[in-house]
This record gives C-alpha cells, structure tokens and sequence, in this order.
C-alpha cells in the first residue's frame, strides 16, 4: 500500500460516478429531497445527501484499503460471500488466511451506534463466526475472529463489545478479539501501517473542496458527458416529477439549463421512442423553467 493507490481507492469509491449516483437517488426517492417540512433549500439538502452519501463511501473504501494492506503483507485474500447453514448469504468485511490461520474481520468506520443498532452489530458477528467454524477449523487450522473500528476516538460501546466478545469467545472456543484503529496493526505487527495511513489521510483531506460543488452548469461539456448516459428510466421519473423543478431542486443542480440544452440536443439525436418521449418532456420543461 502507498499514498497513490490509498487516494486512488477512496476517490473511487467516494467521488466516481457521485452525480449519477446523485440523479439516482433523486429519481427513486424524491421525498427525500422535498417537502415543505424541512428545514433547508434545495442546495443546502442536495449538499446534505452528498456529505452524508461521502461518509457511508469512506466505510466502502476503508474495506478495500485494509483488504489491499493484508493481501499486500503476503496473506491470502478469501471470496468473502458464504451461507449460513439454513441457506442465508453472510458478506464478510475481510476473511483471509496465512498458515493454518483464517482469520474474520469484521469492521466499521467507528463505535458510535445506538442501542439497538449495537445489539444488531454482535449478532452479526456471532452469525459468521457460527457459519465460519465448522467450514476451517480442523486439526490443523485456526479461525480467528476480530471485531474492529477504524477511528479509535469513538469508544461508545467499547464495554459492552468486550463482554459480549467475551461470551462469544467462550462459548465457540474461538479466538476473538475487539479492536480501535492502531490496536489492529499492532496484533499483526505491522504498526507502520497505521501510521502511514493517518499520513496519507490527512494529506487527501487537506487537498478536498470544503464543499462539493453541485451547479452541473459552471462547466456545461463536462458535466454533459458525466450524466449523458444515465438510464433513460432515471430521466423519465425526474421529467415527470414536477415537484423536482417547482421547489428548485433541478434549479439547483442546473443554474443556467446550459447542460440541460446540451442533453436535450442529445434526446434529440438518438433515433430511438424513449429518448424521442425525453426530448418532448425535456423541452417543454427548457421553455417552462428556463425559458429556453
């Protein structure tokens, strides 16, 4: 692992496709973005959804990243999707092995659940502990479970994890462990690693916009070839929801409608029925909203 592939990784995950992945949510959840009983314009709430879609992101990211560091220290990286005796698929964060050792881990960006949520994350674990065990112990081999939180300075429920590890470790006679940010590193002897990380993190966040910019319309031809080819099922249910342009949600994603004009020149050219049904909703919302 190293500075290029850690940003190249959370970029991806965090930034690739975010406004297609935008136009999406905005198609199959309008309520989401509407409504009079909120406290915030169209921008401020689009800008909302794109911070709190960012924080989900880096968890995606960070399970990539910690799969790259052990395949790069020379452990085995295992297909991570297996079934639970009474046929239930279980998605596994990271399972490799080394040796005769197979090791589960299961891991979140941070300790910071609430009650219920916190219940729900040790039954989790508990299910692919009991779903792992008879599939790679043996006489020979080992399954080490580990239960860990990438930001150490969220500790919410750090007692509560411990008895319930505890319990667990117990009663499946298997090694167990919980761990925060450089505790990790540290059981596999590879402190640096966590080191460097905190390096390369600081460094992209100094490098990031304080804010994403959302107006498609400050460069038109860049923003068109970006959402050119979302599906046409997106733009139908954006074109036929009226809301979305009377409460300044399309207003605030397209200031001017030039990319809007430029999309439209697109409908125009596509010699299919769907696209030519786009052009016509298009158009007549270019001339309603933009006077175009």
């Amino acid at each position: 692992m190293n500075y290029e592939l850690f940003t190249k990784i959370l970029n991806k995950h965090i930034f690739e496709d975010n406004r297609i992945k935008l136009f999406e949510k905005i198609a199959n959840s309008p309520e989401r973005f509407l409504g009079l009983f909120r406290p915030s314009k169209p921008y401020t709430k689009i800008l909302q959804h794109l911070l709190q879609s960012a924080e989900i992101l880096m968890g995606d990211a960070f399970e990539e990243i910690i799969k790259e560091i052990f395949k790069g220290c020379g452990y085995q990286i295992l297909h991570n999707k297996i079934l639970t005796e009474d046929g239930k698929p279980l998605d596994l964060d990271q399972f490799f092995k080394k040796d005769n050792n197979f090791y589960l881990i299961e891991q979140k960006l941070r300790d910071d659940h609430d009650s219920s949520k916190k219940v729900g994350q040790i039954q989790n674990f508990e299910n692919k502990i009991e779903a792992l065990r008879d599939k790679v112990i043996s006489d020979e081999s080992v399954l080490i479970g580990i239960m860990y939180f990438i930001d150490p300075d969220f500790l919410k429920n750090k007692r509560y994890y411990l008895e319930e590890i505890s319990k667990l470790s117990e009663f499946y006679g298997v090694e167990l462990h919980l761990f925060y940010g450089k505790e990790l590193f540290e059981y596999f002897q590879c402190p640096e690693i966590w080191d460097n990380m905190l390096e390369w993190l600081k460094t992209w966040k100094d490098n990031l916009p304080n804010l994403p910019d959302i107006d498609l319309d400050k460069d038109p031809e860049i923003s068109f070839y970006e959402i050119k080819d979302i599906k046409p099922s997106i733009w139908r249910h954006i074109l036929r929801n009226e809301d979305l342009w009377k409460e300044g949600i399309i207003a605030a994603l397209f200031s001017k409608g030039e990319t809007l004009k430029l999309l439209n020149q697109y409908f125009k050219s596509k010699n299919d029925k769907p696209y030519k049904e786009l052009d016509r909703m298009l158009s007549e919302k270019l001339e309603k909203y933009y006077m175009i």
